[in-house]
């Protein structure tokens, strides 16, 4: 096989990719409205546009769970952190006596992501100064953070009608959605962090192999211990978003098995949960691929009983068309075509 060709087949986002590119084009034989854009007051309209704004708090979700499982580890609690997060800030607007001022909604979302980093702290430090197992410290907030979301909510569903909160998920600026911009700043942010600097080195040799990576002088606890931060934090602004969206704080519907979606983007990225490589643009990929996956469920009029097992096929065969036998097999197959044709040539000739 053309070593250009090989080395281009063995590139981790090139199977992301591809998946992305397929559902779209899928989507637009089916339905080519999917792919079309309409302007009103200036702003963008478009299943494209709902895709963008749909999948923020996910992409804020997985790119947390991303640097969490570069560590080896796994975070289970970002849904229920996202409950807590939604309810804190609602319960703040709606005890406030004026909850249409922009100064009151800020102190509001600022409360919820300060609440929401104090407990992704708490997930590091069971996992990086207890030692306890990361699928068992942070299966405790995920079962224990709802009902500190109730608990804060009084049991009830907290409504409020707050035009500065309602712009946070479905307000637009320059024509896109702002809950977009609220993602791109993460993956900046994320990825000047984990590329331009030594963080992300050290990130990967903690995931590699954390006693190896202790030996060489890497505080390996202080970076696990920042992942799970990093990891609430995000979940923390994702709760802000859903909340935004629906205008309530439902302690038992916010962030739902949101953690399987991350799960499943970061490793649709191409990132492994082995801990160690990982790659913010593969999760980036995954996120819109999930999002692309779930608008064409709905489009098909799949049943919402059925949905989650047309995802979880449709999400096997990316998975194994991912992985390096399947990879291995495909570049076989270019090969020995390539090698048929060399010969059917030479026998021409």
């Amino acid at each position: 096989m053309n070593p250009t060709l090989k080395r281009f087949l063995a590139h981790r986002l090139v199977w992301p990719i591809a998946a992305l590119l397929v559902l779209v084009i899928v989507n637009t034989i089916a339905r080519p409205s999917f792919i079309s854009i309409t302007v009103q007051n200036g702003q963008l309209y478009g299943p494209l546009m709902d895709i963008l704004r749909n999948s923020a708090p996910l992409m804020l979700v997985a790119l947390g769970m991303t640097l969490v499982i570069a560590t080896r580890g796994i975070d289970l609690s970002v849904g229920a952190i996202m409950a807590v997060s939604g309810a804190v800030a609602l319960t703040y607007i709606s005890s406030s006596p004026a909850p249409e001022d922009l100064s009151t909604v800020l102190i509001a979302i600022a409360l919820a992501v300060f609440v929401a980093l104090l407990l992704g702290i708490w997930n590091g430090f069971l996992v990086a100064v207890v030692g306890v197992q990361p699928i068992i410290a942070t299966l405790v907030l995920m079962l224990a953070g709802r009902g500190v979301a109730l608990l804060i909510t009084g049991g009830f569903i907290t409504t409020i009608t707050s035009a500065p909160y309602r712009f946070m998920a479905q307000g637009y600026l320059v024509g896109l959605p702002f809950a977009f911009y609220m993602s791109v700043v993460a993956i900046v942010i994320v990825a000047v962090l984990q590329r331009r600097t030594a963080l992300g080195v050290l990130t990967e040799a903690v995931g590699i192999n954390p006693e190896a990576s202790r030996l060489a002088g890497v505080r390996s606890r202080g970076i696990i211990w920042g992942a799970y931060a990093a990891s609430g934090l995000l979940a923390g602004f994702a709760g802000i978003l859903y909340s935004s969206n629906i205008m309530a704080a439902d302690a038992n519907a916010a962030g739902l098995y949101i953690e399987l979606d991350a799960i499943l983007a970061v490793v649709l990225g191409g990132t492994s949960l082995m801990g160690g490589k990982f790659t913010i643009a593969g999760t980036v990929v995954g996120v819109f691929t999930i999002q692309t996956l779930k608008s064409t469920i709905t489009f098909l009029g799949v049943p919402p009983a059925v949905s989650p097992l047309f995802l979880a096929i449709v999400v096997v065969i990316v998975v194994l068309v991912q992985s390096p036998r399947t990879r291995s097999l495909f570049a076989k197959a270019v090969e020995a075509v390539r090698g048929g044709g060399r010969r059917t040539v030479e026998v021409a000739s």
